[in-house]
């Protein structure tokens, strides 16, 4: 069936309060994407983000992200008062995060919702407690003891919470008790406005694409209670990282500095950590975009402590083994591969053998050659996007390409300056054969580099746009849904099945 989405981040919602949230804005988004015939919203990762604030490095492959707890919603549940928030300073851009404002304003109003829990919700407090316990109050001990601990890695904790010797840990959950039992609350209140907004799309007939993030960063819950997992040394540092070699994001490749897994011994446990993080994925996510899906095949290794991506080398992944353990514990699962990047021979056979649709951008078309992202070349089994979040917008690509670049996608699609060379783009994405096609909330808007969510390989203003309040004018959903009726991708507002 012929689909169509829109990336559209949780936190590049529009919000009085600083960052998108799970609230009302996002009830409007849903009714927008019904409105305007999609059939799919990608969210990206919505776990809790550390430093650099990239939610491709997270704190938990489990957890939610408490930025995106609605202060309203919690107002309306009894858990704050209005003087407790509204009249807060929330940042002076509405189209930025300020992550930094958040990081000390947030948590303390959350701390008087988290509070005031327990006589509001008891019962469905204590069903999430039943249900999230195999990963909640770990969790919720990790964060504490980072709080504790002033944010530093774990790495940098005393040695005996480090290597998490029990009277260690005894004495942690003792003292820092009240500590704990905040983070766990605040993970309660996350997943109960996500649950409520999650079935709020499916109601509608909207399908959440989500992401995971092929690694977990190196100061997660991940890698402290589970770094048999990964390789690592005694002291629990990185023998070597990971990311990806030069390319054309960059000269030096790409250093991201996660953990790598010791592949091996997870095969010897039936990949028992990579269940429990996958199905738990698929509880809130009716789609999957499993990102990096060229490290399961083969995966770049770099040497720890190296200050670029250089000097790295390929090694071995699970291959078809990892995918057919999946499919075996939860039958066939309707997955995105992002076979993005320097492809070899074996990565094209592992998507092949998966069976999964891989992943064509429009903006990687046009550099000449008979490119297999140009819409001739796709077979009906992939999904489309003009631009992915590590894109620049439409916009922003056509004024920062070079001249002949953007020659042959003007010539390929036929585009007119006057209709706007990003609804010419899109329109070559929703006529293509590709089974979905998913545009950027920033091109449907025709915004130019000052909306790009993400430039790989660099630090800071990243993750930070958001739209403004009454950008989802009644018409721009009309001309949408007439748009995917003539492409044969106009989707019914119909509960999902």
């Amino acid at each position: 069936m012929r689909r169509a989405g829109i990336l559209m981040p949780i936190t590049s919602l529009p919000s009085e309060y600083g960052v998108g949230t799970m609230g009302k804005a996002a009830f409007e988004f849903i009714d927008f994407l019904a409105d305007a015939g999609q059939s799919c919203w990608q969210i990206l990762p919505i776990g809790p983000t550390g430093f650099g604030d990239s939610p491709y490095q997270s704190y938990s492959s489990f957890a939610g992200n408490p930025y995106m707890i609605d202060l309203d919603l919690l107002k309306e549940d009894g858990l704050l008062e209005a003087d407790e928030y509204q009249d807060d300073n929330w940042g002076d851009d509405p189209e930025k995060v300020d992550y930094g404002l958040l990081y000390n304003k947030r948590f303390a109003v959350l701390r008087k919702a988290a509070d005031r829990l327990p006589s509001k919700a008891p019962k469905a407090y204590l069903e999430f407690l039943t249900k999230e316990k195999k990963w909640v109050y770990d969790y919720a001990v990790f964060m504490a003891a980072k709080q504790d601990q002033k944010g530093k890695s774990w790495r940098q904790w005393p040695e005996e919470i480090q290597k998490k010797e029990r009277k260690a840990m005894e004495k942690v959950q003792v003292d820092l008790k009240d500590e704990i039992l905040f983070w766990i609350r605040v993970q309660y209140l996350f997943f109960k406005q996500f649950t409520a907004m999650k079935k709020y799309a499916n109601d509608k007939g909207i399908r959440i694409i989500g992401d995971l993030p092929i690694y977990v960063a190196s100061d997660s819950i991940d890698a402290w209670s589970f770094r048999d997992e990964f390789q690592l040394d005694g002291k629990g540092d990185p023998k070597d990282v990971a990311g990806c070699p030069p390319d054309a994001f960059s000269a030096d490749g790409q250093l991201w500095g996660n953990p790598l897994y010791d592949w091996e011994k997870m095969k010897k446990d039936h990949y028992a950590w990579w269940t429990e993080r996958i199905g738990h994925q698929l509880c809130f996510y009716d789609i999957l975009r499993l990102d990096h899906f060229r490290g399961f095949s083969t995966y770049y290794a770099i040497p720890a402590g190296d200050k670029t991506a250089k000097n790295g080398e390929w090694r071995r992944g699970p291959g078809i083994d990892f995918f057919k353990h999946m499919e075996n514990k939860f039958g066939k699962i309707d997955l995105i591969a992002e076979d993005l990047g320097d492809l070899t021979p074996d990565v094209f056979e592992l998507v092949k053998a998966t069976g999964y649709p891989g992943m064509k951008v429009l903006e990687f078309a046009f550099g000449g050659s008979d490119s297999d992202y140009l819409p001739h070349n796709y077979t009906k089994n992939c999904v489309v996007y003009a631009g992915t979040h590590d894109n620049d917008t439409i916009m922003g690509w056509f004024k920062t390409s070079d001249k002949e670049t953007v020659k042959r996608a003007i010539d390929y699609f036929h585009m007119d300056k006057t209709e706007g060379y990003n609804w010419g783009m899109m329109r070559g994405a929703w006529a293509s054969t590709a089974d979905l096609a998913v545009i950027q909330m920033q091109d449907v808007l025709g915004l130019g580099s000052e909306a790009r969510i993400n430039t790989p390989a660099t630090t800071g203003g990243n993750w930070t746009w958001r739209m403004k309040g009454g950008q989802l004018k009644p018409e721009l959903a009309e001309k949408l849904s007439t748009l995917m009726k003539r492409y044969g991708r106009y989707h019914k507002p119909e509960p999902v099945k």
